[in-house]
């Protein structure tokens, strides 16, 4: 058997070229067969791409809806079971079908009446919303009465078509009196009248009052002084209770209540003092635990954890001036933290 080569040019010009014998050329072109079936084959074999059928992918998509959608009711009905276990007077005031939040009060008739007399439920009962009538209650106690219509007038959310009902009945002036006329101090029963009748409620702060000591004083006794109510001088004896008793005035600025109120510095430092020699209540900055530590004014959290945290890697503090090494302890703060922490 003859290669196709001895009879093709192109065959023997393959020979030549790279000097095959024949069996070299057989095997050369078996290679170059097979290499060429390589290529051509899977091009060939390849499957068609199966057609997209969106219709079954919509379908999928809606069961997981509705599956999710069951899922989140369950979930939620699950939840208002839950609220109503836990809250069941909330549960009956507000009932299923939306309505009111608290519970109906009966209805009166009107006639002439004492605001001042009146609980909230009066008020519901005379047509004034149900969170009116606790905020008409609040500020009555707390202005101690009315003494005309127009400071129930004033009442934040009640509406002006209530209040036209009402004033006819209201048992008041319709003004407060101009200040210095006849019968102001008469018309202010909660308070002491200028000519020194029956203390009321809220008795007159006194015009002359005598310097006391600020780290023994009571809200009682701060709260003589004027501008300084219940709310501040409770922020005042809870500032000096954290801090362990102020050791001067002007950290009265540092009361949060107290810091846009500058008049009220002035006064607070016109009428307390604070005694020679008083030692505040210190802190053991070796032995404090970190919820010790951070309820300071002069510490909080970020410090706090420092401290703890150079104390288990360098050793006790040997002296206070030893917290200089914590970095963001400035020296501001150091100097006001000094009289309040102990190492010995």
């Amino acid at each position: 058997m003859s290669l196709p080569g001895n009879r093709w040019p192109a065959w023997r010009w393959v020979r030549r070229y790279f000097g095959f014998s024949r069996a070299e050329t057989r095997g050369f072109v078996l290679l170059l067969l097979i290499a060429l079936a390589a290529a051509v084959l899977p091009v060939l074999l390849r499957p068609t791409d199966p057609a997209y059928l969106p219709a079954a992918d919509q379908r999928q998509l809606d069961a997981w809806s509705r599956d999710l959608s069951a899922r989140l009711d369950s979930g939620r009905a699950a939840n208002d079971r839950a609220y109503a276990a836990r809250y069941p007077a909330r549960n009956r005031a507000g009932g299923a079908a939306g309505g009111s939040r608290y519970p109906a009060v009966p209805q009166v008739r009107l006639a002439p009446f004492d605001p001042n007399s009146l609980a909230a439920e009066g008020w519901e009962a005379r047509g004034v919303p149900h969170f009116v009538a606790g905020r008409i209650v609040n500020y009555g106690q707390k202005a101690g009465g009315f003494r005309a219509k127009s400071q129930v007038q004033r009442i934040y959310g009640l509406p002006d078509s209530v209040y036209q009902r009402l004033a006819p009945f209201m048992q008041l002036p319709d003004a407060l009196p101009a200040r210095g006329a006849a019968g102001y101090a008469a018309g202010r029963p909660p308070f002491e009248a200028a000519s020194g009748g029956v203390p009321g409620r809220f008795p007159r702060k006194p015009a002359h009052l005598q310097p006391f000591d600020l780290n023994l004083a009571d809200t009682t006794q701060l709260m003589q002084i004027k501008g300084i109510g219940r709310g501040r001088a409770k922020y005042i004896v809870k500032q000096r209770t954290e801090l362990g008793g102020y050791i001067a005035e002007n950290q009265l600025e540092e009361v949060f209540v107290l810091r846009d109120a500058p008049d009220l510095v002035d006064s607070l430092r016109k009428y307390t003092f604070v005694a020679a020699g008083f030692v505040p209540r210190s802190v053991h900055v070796n032995s404090a635990t970190f919820d010790e530590l951070w309820p300071h004014p002069y510490v909080g959290k970020p410090l706090a954890r420092l401290i703890v945290a150079y104390r288990k890697q360098h050793g006790p503090f040997a002296t206070p001036d030893d917290l200089r090494q914590i970095k963001i302890l400035k020296e501001e703060n150091f100097v006001k933290l000094r009289p309040y922490v102990r190492c010995e």
